[in-house]
């Protein structure tokens, strides 16, 4: 029996020791031989497969600045929280309503969200909360919900340069404006990310950077924020007080193209969009084409002008104060019997204007237009710019002649119809319009399209406009000589031209010697008593002119009559002495 007990025993003994060795012969297997089938390359590569994860790294938005760097949007840093909802419905009942609380939800509300993401592994529980609001919720401490930086858009500015600048998507991606039409070029790279998380899915050890996130460009604007607000103040008041449907008003450097200003009324604000509709995003001053009326009778002088048979000086008679063309008899206010061609521009005359189309060949005056830039594509790249229309036809009748001659029958955007005037200001030249600083343009870039001299031939029937005996005699700064035209478009209804809906338009520049601002005012359908440009639109461009030469130092070319009369008496007591 000891002998058998001792065979036993030394069986065991052996088994046991063959079992050892094969453990250790597995292990050393699985952790030392690197080629060998599931060994310790293919168990670590399945660990980390299960706790370490690559996570993006959130990219900075660039900012939108004014042309001297005042923020008009800027990204700032969130927390967006999010949930497994397979965890989150793990949950105990008191648990969820305190979520629910904390995301000031309903909780029927986050159980429902739950229930239809049930089978999916992320839903998001609340975009862009402040980080201090953030971490309340995740103090909470409730399995299943997590955290995720992103930034958010912000806007300074609010609805004063709303239409221009536009707005991103809850993704910080550009939906209208600028920030769409420059969306590559503000947008960053994001980065990567290693990170070892639990079962749980919350990180426990931030492992290693694989790339950095690339912020995105700053866009620099030609805006000038101090008259873009000025802008606006004059544009909103203007529109309340007319009751009118809409407005803007678009603000050119001369010497460089630069916009320096564009207001829209009605606006917006782009940090709440809540109820907002499409009327209240429009860039009116691109995006909307309209006749301009009135405004382009110093073109059509112009043209008269470079057939060399008319002068400033040349009579136009508009006896009987009207003239029949076949469909249509156009009046003016009253017979202002013979007018020189300056006077047919101070003071608007329809009669003197159609006298002057039918003497001159309409193709000569479509070209003209044309050459000025209006109906042609500004190539400011912003979303929705319209060109305008021109037309083109084989045969003129009379009155399209006489209609193309005072703004009738062609459509135009306002900074194409401020370009055109710039070029009277620039005796001549035409520059290219941006709305971004720093953009590629040399004074090669600048073309020639009309003579200095007749430029300033037509400057001068301008300034007249602008006269005591001139329609646009409210868009007068004190101080200075102002140039500009009035226009009072009969806007288009069911049945042709409305009799009772307008628009009023005033386009002009200043200093009339040496120009700096030209700009262009409309007021859409005011529906008060008054309605004529030199009534509505004329006020405003004054109003803003008037500041805009004291904000940017422009020295008076005017002395005012109290002053010169101040002069002359020191002038003539020093001489007594």
């Amino acid at each position: 029996m000891q002998g058998i007990a001792r065979w036993r025993f030394a069986l065991v003994a052996l088994l046991l020791c063959l079992f050892a060795l094969s453990l250790i012969f597995h292990l050393a297997r699985l952790q030392v031989l690197p080629e060998e089938e599931r060994g310790y390359r293919f168990l670590q590569d399945q660990g980390r497969a299960r706790t370490i994860r690559t996570e993006e790294i959130a990219a900075y938005r660039g900012s939108i600045l004014d042309r001297n760097g005042e923020l008009l949007a800027v990204s700032t840093p969130v927390q967006s929280l999010w949930a497994n909802p397979a965890l989150l419905r793990e949950a105990g009942p008191d648990q969820l309503r305190q979520l629910a609380v904390a995301l000031a939800m309903e909780p029927s509300a986050l159980a429902e969200r739950l229930q239809r993401y049930r089978g999916k592994e992320f839903v998001y529980l609340r975009r862009h909360m402040a980080p201090e609001q953030a971490e309340k919720v995740l103090g909470l401490h409730i399995a299943g919900v997590y955290s995720k930086k992103e930034y958010r858009r912000f806007y300074p500015a609010g609805e004063v340069v709303a239409q221009l600048v536009g707005f991103t998507n809850i993704d910080d991606r550009g939906q209208e404006g600028l920030e769409l039409a420059y969306d590559d070029w503000l947008t960053g790279k994001p980065g990567r990310q290693q990170v070892v998380k639990d079962l749980k899915g919350r990180t426990v050890q931030d492992l290693a950077t694989q790339q950095e996130a690339r912020p995105g460009r700053d866009l620099k604007l030609s805006i000038d924020m101090r008259l873009q607000y000025l802008a606006y103040r004059e544009l909103k008041r203007a529109v309340a007080a007319n009751d009118a449907a809409s407005g803007f008003m678009v603000i050119l450097d001369t010497r460089s193209g630069d916009v320096l200003a564009m207001a829209n009324q009605p606006s917006f604000n782009p940090n709440n969009r809540i109820g907002v509709g499409p009327a209240a995003m429009r860039n009116r001053a691109l995006i909307d084409q309209f006749e301009p009326g009135s405004a382009v009778k110093p073109l059509t002088a112009l043209a008269a002008l470079e057939t060399g048979r008319y002068q400033p000086h040349t009579a136009i008679d508009t006896n009987p104060g009207y003239v029949r063309l076949p469909g249509k008899t156009l009046l003016d206010p009253v017979n202002y019997g013979r007018l020189d061609l300056t006077s047919v521009i101070t003071k608007s005359s329809q009669v003197g204007i159609t006298k002057i189309a039918l003497d001159l060949q309409p193709d000569k005056l479509r070209e003209l237009f044309a050459r000025l830039g209006l109906g042609q594509a500004l190539g400011s790249g912003f979303p929705g710019e319209a060109s305008g229309i021109l037309p083109t036809r084989s045969r003129w009748r009379p009155i399209e002649r006489a209609n193309f001659a005072f703004g009738y029958g062609l459509t135009v955007n306002g900074v194409q119809l401020a370009r055109a005037y710039s070029v009277f200001a620039n005796a001549g030249l035409k520059r290219p319009v941006s709305l971004v600083l720093g953009s590629d343009k040399t004074a090669s870039a600048s073309e020639r399209v009309v003579e200095a001299d007749l430029a300033g031939e037509v400057t001068a029937m301008l300034e007249t406009v602008v006269s005591a005996r001139g329609t646009g005699k409210q868009a007068a700064v004190q101080g200075y000589k102002v140039a500009g035209k009035t226009g009072t478009v009969h806007k288009v209804g069911r049945q042709g031209y409305a009799d009772n809906r307008y628009r009023s338009v005033f386009a002009g520049f200043i200093p009339a010697e040496r120009p700096r601002l030209a700009a262009v005012v409309v007021i859409d359908e005011p529906t008060h008593a008054k309605y004529y440009g030199g009534e509505v639109a004329a006020p405003v461009f004054g109003a803003v002119m008037a500041g805009a030469m004291r904000l940017l130092q422009v020295p008076p070319t005017q002395v005012p009559p109290a002053e010169q009369q101040l002069a002359v008496q020191l002038s003539e007591r020093g001489s007594k002495s």
